[in-house]
């Protein structure tokens, strides 16, 4: 059987010409997938007669994730007959119809390699300008039945593109398409796809992309990091090397400065203001070894400072609070962390509560090692003067701050720092923000930050838990706290889950299923290797691929939704 579409009065009106052969729409509906619910609108399915095409949509129609689908910039979505007969070959299938690659179009012409981003089109009574390619998601392979679409759209060019509705009409099958403007720099659809997910990128032609303003913002942001990515943030070693404990301060009752150096002497790499130190410890009696502390010295050291809290059931913090001694060796990642002092010179805002004073401090000793000239704000809360930990250091460091101030809040006595407190200090709105704490304290304070008009990209919060989930388009999830999987153990490699605390021999087709089957938070999109939303710094192992990711990993990073180890491994997830 033949594609239908092959025969009859359409392909023969479609050679030489561009139009529409379908106008397709769907409502999103509940999809089982994988043993999970998948909320999605990429079932589409032909309209007879014309339809209206809305500034959002077409009359009809809906997306189940706005996140990545829908809205002014992705109005409509563009497929190509070229592209449904490029894939029947390939797949060696018969049974495509109009719609079943999520298409609201499905055109004769516009191929990917020849339409631009800004290019204008009238179809019927509408007008249209394409603003990006597809969204590179798992959904376009759930709904062929080809895992590896996603992956395959991007390695052969054939992505498709979203338009931007510039004029309200109606739209059918049959109307022409006609180019009404030709848009500025000339990059195609199928250029600024390879762009964002291929490797070898040319950065004067992400300097290009960025100048288009026809390009979505989401599109725009994406190169804008791509050209200010450099090593900065890069792990100084791979996997764990020794450090030596040095001294051991206790600053109260409950919290212990850990000082660490080269076994040999030698100077320790430099750590940015606000890194975290990821240890190993080499005790039989402590399951899963591995904890993340933020360094509380000022940059630039020869050695570190880590700062801990003993928690009174925590394994980890009690042996480091307790049984460590000068001389004693442990293993340690390279710093890292992405909160991290910015390089902006207007006022800021250092914010914390309990032990999370540690990634701040370290700001504030930055700082003022270079007797900074800017605003300072220090804001902590604590229980009371007892468990405020290194508060005399703070104040010997904001005294060398000609602009600093400081607000400590004691919830034995003046009462926690609240949202409605916080307001009451009227902090400047053009200030850069640096949060640490519970999550709750920080969720608190970033709504009171935005109340106070501080722009959403200034404000900056340090997590240690597993970051939040970016599951699109699956309905219905429950938090539940990471475990091991059910059923019998694994027998592969052991994987460590650092942040969530889980170690688990592995037992399944990639990291990223054990990470589900453990009920550790994970972050993912296309499944195969090419949106790079799954990658996860790796703090000590190896891995390999199947499929091949279009785009590797940086070192020092893998991406799970593709990876097995091939070696013990820990995960900063």
């Amino acid at each position: 059987m033949g594609l239908p579409w092959q025969q009859g009065p359409l392909a023969r009106e479609a050679a030489g010409k561009s139009s529409i052969l379908s106008v397709n729409v769907g409502m999103p509906k509940d999809v089982a997938w994988n043993g999970k619910t998948v909320f999605t609108g990429i079932w589409k399915y032909p309209v007879d007669g014309p339809a209206m095409v809305r500034r959002l949509n077409i009359d009809g129609d809906g997306q189940g994730d706005k996140g990545g689908h829908g809205g002014e910039q992705r109005a409509v979505m563009v497929y190509q007959l070229e592209s449904y007969q490029y894939w029947q070959e390939y797949f060696g299938r018969d049974d495509f119809s109009f719609g079943q690659f999520g298409e609201n179009f499905t055109v004769a012409g516009m191929p990917d390699d020849e339409v631009c981003i800004g290019d204008r089109y009238r179809i019927g009574a509408a007008e249209f300008e394409v603003t990006q390619p597809r969204v590179t998601c798992y959904r376009v392979g759930l709904r062929m039945g080809e895992p590896e679409l996603p992956s395959l759209l991007v390695a052969h060019h054939r992505p498709g593109f979203y338009l931007r509705v510039i004029t309200e009409g109606e739209v059918q099958a049959g109307d022409q398409i006609v180019k009404t403007r030709t848009g500025p720099n000339a990059l195609s659809v199928a250029a600024v796809d390879a762009l964002l997910y291929l490797p070898d990128r040319d950065p004067e032609v992400l300097r290009r992309a960025t100048e288009i303003p026809a390009l979505s913002p989401g599109w725009q942001t994406s190169f804008r990091d791509l050209l200010e990515t450099s090593s900065e943030n890069e792990p100084s070693w791979p996997g764990f090397r020794p450090l030596q404990v040095t001294n051991v301060v206790a600053e109260n009752s409950m919290v212990s400065s850990i000082y660490l150096s080269a076994p040999d002497g030698t100077p320790l790499p430099a750590a940015q203001a606000g890194q975290y130190l990821t240890l190993k410890i080499a005790d039989p009696d402590i399951r899963v070894p591995v904890r993340s502390y933020s360094l509380s010295s000022a940059p630039g050291s020869d050695g570190y400072r880590i700062s801990v809290k003993h928690e009174p059931y925590g394994v980890v913090s009690g042996y480091l609070t307790t049984k460590l001694r000068p001389g004693t060796v442990v293993e340690a990642a390279a710093p890292r962390g992405d909160f991290v002092l910015g390089t902006a010179t207007g006022p800021a805002l250092l914010i914390s509560a309990g032990i999370g004073l540690t990634p701040v401090l370290a700001m504030l000793h930055q700082l003022a090692s270079v007797r900074s000239t800017r605003e300072v704000w220090w804001i902590h809360s604590a229980r009371g003067p007892q468990e405020h930990a290194l508060a005399a250091e703070a104040r010997e460091l904001l005294a060398l701050l000609p602009n600093a101030r400081e607000h400590i809040y004691y919830s034995g006595t003046t009462g926690r720092l609240t949202k409605d407190k916080l307001l009451e200090l009227a902090l400047p709105a053009e200030a850069s923000a640096y949060i640490c704490g519970p999550a709750s304290f920080m969720a608190d304070m970033r709504e009171a930050l935005i109340a106070a008009e501080l722009e959403p990209d200034r404000i900056h919060t340090e997590l240690f838990g597993a970051l939040p989930p970016i599951n699109p388009g699956i309905a219905g999830q429950v938090s539940r706290p990471p475990h091991q999987p059910p059923g019998p153990p694994g027998t592969g490699r052991m994987v460590t889950f650092a942040r969530s605390g889980i170690s688990t021999p592995f037992a399944k087709t990639t990291l990223l299923e054990l990470a589900e089957a453990c009920d550790v938070p994970t972050r993912w999109s296309c499944r195969t290797g090419v949106c790079h939303t799954c990658v996860t710094p790796v703090l000590s192992g190896q891995v390999t691929y199947s499929p091949t990711p279009l785009e590797p990993a940086a070192e020092g990073e893998a991406l799970i939704c593709c990876a097995r180890p091939t070696s013990d491994i820990v995960l900063d997830m």
